[in-house]
Formats: structure tokens, C-alpha cells, sequence
């Protein structure tokens, strides 16, 4: 084989590799839940998965095991690329059309709902790693029945709240501002995270009760759901089967602290950095093994 095609040929070999690389590093998953208000499964999992305390949450457990709460970052569908209508049909649409979060999809009044009163609201998501990407928060029709499954058309096409978001999050949060508009009794909250680095998305869905707070918005009920806080999804996460930290930045960053990155690359799987190496390496020992191969033609020419 002539020099030129060894070098085409590694060229090839090295730059398939480095495809590779770069395609782990733009599918690499990122997790998390909508907090503020809290999601069906982050306050099922707030509770506590072995010790539930609302009926409905006793009932997931009872159904599907305490492993979707253990996992309640990962709401997500891997390829959605936008195409949310087409892959989650109706009445699935809080669990994305996942066998292991069927139970969120349950059309029952008494789900933990946040309190809330139309106007201004803060929103909070708890993200165990950040990506860039749109969150869009869509609310339910003044005609929405919590007693029938959710469908898309019960959904207000107006967003809400609508943000773009980085892979930078403070104390593990994005917080961002929306507008709620009139409603009366329970409604629910039903957030898209379409990352922009990846086709994969993510959702949650938030029980909301405009019927339940005073004209401060402050809850009139003792019984307002709680989020997960910080120690207890450290605690957990050896349970989880879902990584909760290092997409973001730093692998060896404490859980509920998110490290920002700079690269894409960076960002990837721990498989992404191995996988680039290679790469290199390839490229490196395939010129190397030429430059030798044509060193040793030319001193058989020159004895010759």
C-alpha cells in the first residue's frame, strides 16, 4: 500500500472515532424535574419512596415500585427532537409515554398541588445537569377535568413561562419568571425541556390549586406538597439508576452542586474524553507508523 492510501486509510480510521466522540458527547443525558411547582414525582419522592404519606403516592409505590421515585430526574425521552405530539400520545403525556412513570399519568384530584394565584410566578427547576436548551411551561384549560386523563388538547397553546437555558445553573437550579393566568380550582403545570445539544427532552407535570391560597397567594392548607431537598437526593442517589451529576461539569462534584462547563465535549458521557483519545491516538500512531514505513523505504534506496 502506497504511503498516500496509509494515510488516507488512518485519516479515515481516526475520523471515524472522533464521529463517534462528538455524537456521545451531543447525546449525553441530562436530568431533572420541575420543583416550584413541585412535579407528581419529585413530591412523591420528597415523601420519601419507602415511607410514602399521601394516598396516591402509597399507590405509585404499590404499582411501580419505589425505583421511578428513586430515578425522578429522568422523565425524558431520549430522541424526541421536538416531535412531543407524535411520541407521547394523549393520557401519557405526564410520564412521556414511559412504562416505569405510568403512575404519573393517573387522573386523580389528589395529587400534592402546589398552591397559586393568577399573575406573576417563579418557577423552579432542579437540574442535576444542566444543558442548553428551551423549557416551555404550558398550562391546562379553565375546561380541564383532573379526573380524566391529561391530552394534549387540554393544554392552553400559550406558554406560560418560556426560557432558554444553559449549561450553567446556579446551586443546581433554573429559576425563571411566567405569568399565570386566570384559572379556578386544580390545574396542572405541564413542562417541556427540548434540549438544543441533543434530541433528547424532558417533562414534568405540576398539580396547581388556584382555590387554595389568599390574596397574597400564601396556602391556606397545611398539606402544601414539599420538593426534594438537597440532602435527601444526595443521600439517595446511590439508589438511583440515573447518573445525577457530572453531565454538567466536574464528575467528582458533591450531588446538588453543578459545576458549569465550556465545550460540548465536555459536557458529554464519561465515555466522551476516552472516546476523543482514541481518536487522537489513532491519527497519532497511524502518521507515526508511516513516517517509519518511508524512512525505511528510503534507506533501502539509498543501500541499493
Amino acid at each position: 500500500m502506497s504511503i498516500k492510501r496509509s494515510a488516507l486509510s488512518v485519516g479515515v480510521v481516526g475520523a471515524a472515532v472522533l464521529a463517534v466522540a462528538a455524537t456521545t458527547a451531543g447525546t449525553a443525558s441530562a436530568h431533572g424535574t420541575m420543583t416550584n411547582p413541585v412535579s407528581r414525582v419529585a413530591a412523591c419522592y420528597a415523601e420519601g419512596p419507602e415511607h410514602p404519606v399521601s394516598q396516591v403516592c402509597k399507590d405509585l409505590v404499590a404499582a411501580s415500585g419505589t425505583q421511578p421515585l428513586y430515578d425522578w430526574n429522568e422523565v425524558n425521552i431520549a430522541n424526541a427532537a421536538g416531535n412531543h405530539q407524535a411520541l407521547i400520545p394523549d393520557g401519557k403525556l405526564c410520564s412521556a409515554n414511559r412504562d416505569k412513570y405510568k403512575a404519573l399519568d393517573w387522573p386523580r384530584t389528589d395529587w400534592p398541588a402546589t398552591a397559586v394565584k393568577p399573575g406573576a410566578f417563579t418557577f423552579q427547576f432542579r437540574t442535576t445537569a444542566p444543558h442548553v436548551g428551551t423549557q416551555t411551561v404550558y398550562i391546562t384549560k379553565p375546561t380541564y377535568d383532573p379526573t380524566k386523563p391529561l391530552k394534549w388538547s387540554d393544554l392552553d397553546p400559550t406558554p406560560v413561562a418560556q426560557v432558554q437555558v444553559t449549561r450553567t445553573a446556579t446551586d443546581g437550579y433554573y429559576t425563571y419568571s411566567g405569568t399565570l393566568p386566570q384559572r379556578t380550582g386544580r390545574q396542572l403545570l405541564y413542562m417541556v425541556w427540548q434540549r438544543s445539544d441533543s434530541p433528547e427532552a424532558f417533562y414534568s407535570c405540576s398539580d396547581v390549586d388556584f382555590g387554595k391560597a389568599d390574596a397574597a397567594g400564601t396556602a391556606l392548607t397545611a398539606n402544601a406538597p414539599a420538593a426534594p431537598s438537597d440532602a435527601q437526593i444526595a443521600a439517595d442517589a446511590p439508589k438511583s439508576t440515573v447518573a445525577h451529576h457530572g453531565h454538567g461539569g466536574d464528575p467528582n462534584a458533591p450531588a446538588g452542586q453543578i459545576v458549569p462547563t465550556t465545550s460540548a465535549a465536555v459536557a458529554g458521557t464519561s465515555a466522551t474524553g476516552p472516546l476523543l483519545l482514541a481518536g487522537a491516538a489513532a491519527i497519532g500512531v497511524g502518521w507515526a507508523g508511516m513516517v517509519l514505513r518511508r524512512r525505511r523505504v528510503e534507506a533501502v534506496r539509498r543501500d541499493s
